[in-house]
């Protein structure tokens, strides 16, 4: 029922916006403040949002789910609601957050096959050492490269110079 109202009125409220969209009222304000969501004040001073809203609110939501960020949805907003065609851009974007998300693949299975090695060597240390001795767990990984590497890798965001170094090894 509030769709149909808002739709038939051409705007939305926040609070209806809100609700249909599931977002929080912070949210969409929060939207607004980054300029990916605009509204216009009624005579009430209540803020009003355009029709189409819902459609942005959607777009905006679907696009960080998968790894846009707000302030890269602006740049393209700001083109298409110029009535450009920013597709190449948005194109562009998706590919090098795939690329970003197929290294950290990479860097979370490696980081799993050195675990796993450390597991299976340290069960065997575990196995030849006397109940309440220390068998130097940890310390084997202070030897072992591959594990320390990877998890230092993991645990840090890659930074766009160290994507490029790796693209031209």
């Amino acid at each position: 029922m509030m769709k149909q109202s808002a739709a038939s009125k051409g705007s939305w409220r926040i609070g209806e916006l809100a609700k249909a969209t599931g977002v929080s009222t912070d949210t969409l304000r929060h939207y607004e403040r980054k300029g990916v969501l605009h509204s216009r004040r009624a005579g009430n001073g209540y803020r009003e949002y355009p029709g189409n809203a819902l459609e942005r609110v959607r777009m905006i939501r679907q696009s960080l789910a998968v790894g846009f960020t707000l302030d890269e949805l602006k740049a393209i907003f700001e083109v298409f609601d110029r009535g450009g065609a920013p597709c190449r851009q948005v194109r562009s974007l998706a590919a090098n957050k795939l690329a970003r998300i197929e290294t950290h693949l990479e860097e979370v299975i490696a980081l799993r096959d050195d675990l796993r090695a450390a597991l299976q060597d340290w069960d065997k240390r575990l196995q030849r050492t006397a109940s309440g001795q220390r068998a130097g767990l940890l310390q084997t990984l202070a030897t072992r490269g591959g594990a320390r590497s990877s998890s230092s890798l993991l645990l840090r965001k890659p930074s766009v110079k160290r994507r490029k170094d790796r693209n031209h090894d």
